[in-house]
C-alpha cells in the first residue's frame, strides 16, 4: 500500500519538469507526507491537465451525506487498489474520467523481520521527480456548503524489490512513467488501455535505503529533512 510520500522538489523545478503551471498557492517542500492526516498535495487531473493543484489526500466519493461519514470513509480510501476499481462503490464512478497524476518524489514502506517493523524509502534514479497514478472527487460538505477536493492513489502488485520490502502485503503504489501522463488524462480512455497502465514499475529504475525510525516519532516533526536519511539496522545485515 502507500499512506506515505515525498515531495521535495522546489515549485519552479516541478513547474519545469511537468510543464505545468501552479494554482496561486505558497507551496513548500515535503519530506513527509503522511496520509493518516489528509494533507492537501499536489496534483494534475483530467478537468486542467496544465495546471498544478492542491488536493486532499483521502477521496471523499460525491454521494458521501455528512461530514462525519465521510471523514471515516476517507481512512479506507488513501488507496485504491487496481484490480477492484471498476467495481469498488467508492472509486468505479471516478477511473473512468476522473483520473489524476499525484506528484512525488518518493515514498515510505515497512519491512517486517522477526516481528518488528523497519522503514524504508523508496524513490527513482538519480531522486527523480515521478507521478503516483491517482482518482479524484470533488464533495460538498451539506453542514458548511464547504467543498472539498480530494484524491486516492492506486496501488498494485508488488515488483521483486518492493516485495522484500514490503514483504508482508506486497504491494506498491502504480507509478506511471513520464511518456504515460498525457496517456493517463486522457478524456474517455477505455478500461483495457487503463488497466495496461496499472502495472508495477520496474525495480530495475528504483533504489532504497533503510531511515530512522524518526517518522513514527510521537514526539519529533518527521516532517524534517532527516527523515530521508539513511540509517542503518544491524539485524537486518542477515537478511542479505
Amino acid at each position: 500500500m502507500c499512506f506515505h510520500y515525498s515531495l521535495t522538489k522546489e515549485r519552479t523545478a516541478i513547474e519545469l519538469l511537468l510543464h505545468a503551471d501552479w494554482d496561486d498557492m505558497d507551496w513548500q517542500p515535503v519530506h513527509h507526507a503522511d496520509g493518516f492526516t489528509f494533507p492537501a498535495m499536489p496534483v494534475i487531473t483530467q478537468e486542467e491537465p496544465g495546471r498544478i493543484k492542491t488536493y486532499h489526500w483521502g477521496l471523499i466519493p460525491h454521494w458521501v451525506k455528512t461530514s462525519s461519514a465521510a471523514n471515516q470513509l476517507r481512512l479506507q480510501t488513501l488507496n485504491a487498489r487496481s484490480e477492484t476499481i471498476f467495481e469498488k462503490p467508492s472509486f468505479r464512478g471516478y477511473i473512468p474520467n476522473q483520473r489524476c497524476l499525484v506528484i512525488a518524489d518518493g515514498f515510505f514502506e515497512w519491512m517486517d523481520f522477526q516481528k518488528k517493523k523497519y522503514p524504508h524509502y523508496v524513490y527513482l534514479d538519480d531522486h527523480a521527480l515521478f507521478c503516483f497514478a491517482g482518482i479524484y472527487s470533488h464533495w460538498t460538505d451539506k453542514e458548511t456548503g464547504e467543498l472539498l477536493s480530494t484524491f486516492s492513489i492506486i496501488t498494485t502488485e508488488a515488483n521483486p524489490m518492493m516485495s522484500r520490502i514490503h514483504n508482508l502485503k506486497q504491494r506498491m503504489p502504480v507509478i506511471l512513467s513520464p511518456d504515460q501522463y498525457s496517456l493517463w488524462l486522457e478524456p474517455d480512455l477505455s478500461r483495457e488501455k487503463i488497466m495496461r497502465l496499472l502495472t508495477p514499475y520496474p525495480d530495475s529504475g528504483m533504489k532504497n535505503h533503510t531511515i530512522s525510525k524518526l517518522i513514527t516519532s510521537r514526539t519529533q516533526s518527521s516532517n524534517v529533512p532527516e527523515v530521508l536519511e539513511k540509517f542503518s539496522y544491524p539485524e537486518l545485515q542477515l537478511l542479505f
